[in-house]
């Protein structure tokens, strides 16, 4: 039995353990949820189990794994090679297996480069701009400072040829310094970063969230300061995925990032013990569906309560949300974020809003002008085929003679390539 839709596990094989104790993580307390001195590596037969069902469960043509943490590079190079070694051996003939790992990128080494770059792994490096703000939260169990061993991990990455997108957590500190930020990261070379918005509530304070939580409006400011040096500069260049986000409504394309879609729920968690969760921000007692050893992941995936889950999402949007101008952009952004209340008092409504709202505004004309573009470019290559029979149909034409189309184009630089 396959999945109704495509998903994404985030498989957790080391549970929540890490080499790192950077100040925000919110998945360190996770480790509470199971007994004192339990061990946190994934067994192997069910590792194996995981793998199976996964395989079995999933739809598409390409069988997308996603290895998190934690920080997954403890469990060593070896592991993953059996990873590897299960996925060939349950491997469907028609379906192509595709793995990613999420990373804090310092135990990265020669050795772990080369296996990445010969498996084709995807990878996601955590950095947080210059050297100066990384530090000041990114830090080893020992409160030390990690920029300078990130950077080497991603400088082997580069080495090695292995696509890397940075992903970048916003706080309240690194988001005064926009411009820094994005230039450090072009200076690196980056060709993919996220943005990643810090929100740590906390209700019984004032402002509803830790210090070290990104105020909405200057998460906002951020993301427009950084775009429009984007636009001026950098289209083609680098990918930044909250502006490819926004620009999939352009051509109405479904939100790939799972905090825009209108419903969720496709990104469950599978803990290192086989338990499945709801999602990722969700990791706890109430959200916990099942493990995989006593119900299928298919089974778990499709069940009543995942799907509740996902439609939540939707119906519990306020209705100030319901009729914003920005909603298709947006759709209420993440649920673990909706906290705060509506200017008319309502519940529900996503601590960024306003943030979101700026931004999203403010990109909204080179949307509408990408979307102009794309529906010009669509009714011209529809009149395309008709007038290349015309041509193929006269063999009086030169090479150098104006294409007949009217592009204004010798022959063989337009219709006769």
């Amino acid at each position: 039995m396959k999945a109704s839709r495509e998903f994404q596990v985030f498989a957790k094989p080391i549970g929540a353990i890490c080499n790192l104790d950077c100040h925000y993580c919110y998945y360190l307390k996770k480790e509470q949820l199971y007994p004192e001195g339990e061990s946190f590596r994934m067994p192997e037969d069910l590792l194996e189990e995981y793998i199976v069902q996964h395989i079995k469960a999933f739809p598409g043509p390409v069988i997308r794994f996603s290895w998190h943490g934690g920080e997954p590079t403890v469990l060593g190079l070896d592991y993953f090679r059996k990873i590897v070694a299960f996925q060939r051996k349950h491997q469907p003939p028609r379906q192509r297996i595709a793995n990613g790992m999420q990373t804090n990128g310092t135990l990265l080494n020669d050795d772990w480069c080369r296996f990445l770059a010969s498996m084709d792994f995807a990878v996601g490096l955590s950095l947080d701009g210059p050297t100066e703000l990384h530090n000041l939260h990114r830090v080893t169990r020992n409160q030390q400072p990690t920029h300078e061993q990130v950077m080497r991990g991603y400088q082997l990455l580069q080495q090695y040829g292995i696509a890397c997108d940075i992903l970048c957590v916003v706080n309240a500190q690194n988001v005064q310094y926009p411009t820094q930020v994005y230039r450090f990261f072009k200076q690196i070379n980056a060709q993919y970063v996220t943005f990643l918005p810090l929100v740590e509530p906390q209700l019984e304070v004032e402002s509803g969230v830790s210090d070290l939580s990104v105020p909405a409006e200057a998460f906002g400011e951020f993301l427009c300061t950084i775009f429009d040096e984007w636009q001026a500069q950098d289209i083609g260049r680098i990918k930044v995925q909250i502006f490819e986000e926004a620009a999939r409504t352009a051509f109405n394309q479904e939100h790939s990032l799972c905090i825009f879609r209108p419903v969720c729920g496709d990104i469950p968690v599978v803990e290192h013990n086989g338990d499945f969760f709801s999602c990722d921000h969700f990791v706890d007692p109430a959200h916990r569906l099942g493990n995989i050893r006593e119900t299928p992941l298919i089974e778990l995936l499709e069940s009543q309560a995942q799907k509740a889950f996902g439609q939540a999402k939707l119906k519990a949007l306020p209705r100030y949300c319901q009729v914003c101008e920005v909603r298709v952009m947006c759709h209420g952004e993440c649920p673990k974020n909706r906290f705060i209340r509506t200017p008319d008092g309502k519940t529900g409504l996503n601590y960024l809003c306003a943030g979101y709202k700026c931004f999203f505004t403010h990109c909204q004309p080179f949307v509408q002008e990408v979307a102009a573009q794309w529906r010009r470019q669509t009714l011209a290559q529809q009149k395309i085929p008709a007038q290349a029979t015309v041509v193929r149909q006269n063999p009086k034409v030169g090479r150098n003679d104006p294409c007949p189309c009217g592009s204004g184009l010798k022959y063989k630089k337009c219709c006769g390539r």
